[in-house]
């Protein structure tokens, strides 16, 4: 169940809500952050996403009205979304991916072919460039090197980013 937090931040952003995708027949496992709004919610019945997913602002299609004029119908395909995947800002999975566990598709990827597990997928077309167990294990070393944030963006004063951005000046950070 989302915080009182999670949801306030969500109808700021107007993202899609994992109840609402349920009820249109989505199937949603546990841990499941939805910080987007380009969902195809009228096809969501379509739509299946495993435990501990993040979407970022991605975009998820579950119909293809290309032929909807020369055809009369519209095209619609499943989505399957395994378990540990994180989506990305801007990325496309189109209608008919499955995408396995352990999957990182970077931002502005386009999927449109299967991803199989344990796989960091960039680009456009999307194309493997590792796998899963690397890409942690390359941030895990990053992460003792650099500088950790406790707090979240939005519990930040401005002293904290001043603060934040001094120690961040020659590197990246981490923000739990």
């Amino acid at each position: 169940m989302a915080s009182l937090k999670e949801k306030v931040v969500k109808v700021i952003r107007g993202n899609a809500d994992a109840d609402d995708l349920r009820a249109r027949g989505a199937k949603i496992g546990n841990n499941v952050n939805l910080y987007t709004n380009k969902i195809d919610k009228a096809h969501a019945y379509l739509l299946e996403i495993g435990d501990d997913v993040t979407i970022s602002d991605a975009r998820i299609l579950l119909h293809d009205a290309s032929m909807k004029l020369p055809l009369g119908y519209t095209k619609m395909a499943k989505v399957k979304i395994g378990n540990n995947v994180y989506i990305g800002a801007d990325a496309i999975v189109l209608p008919g991916v499955t995408i396995g566990d352990d999957v990182i598709i970077g931002a502005g990827a386009v999927i449109a072919r299967d991803v199989e597990s344990n796989s960091v997928m960039v680009g456009n077309p999307a194309k493997k460039v590792g796998t899963y167990a690397d890409f942690v294990e390359k941030n895990r070393k990053l992460l003792e090197k650099y500088p950790r944030i406790e707090k979240e963006a939005l519990e930040m004063s401005d002293s904290d980013k001043q603060e934040i951005r001094e120690k961040m000046k020659d590197g990246i950070g981490f923000e739990r």
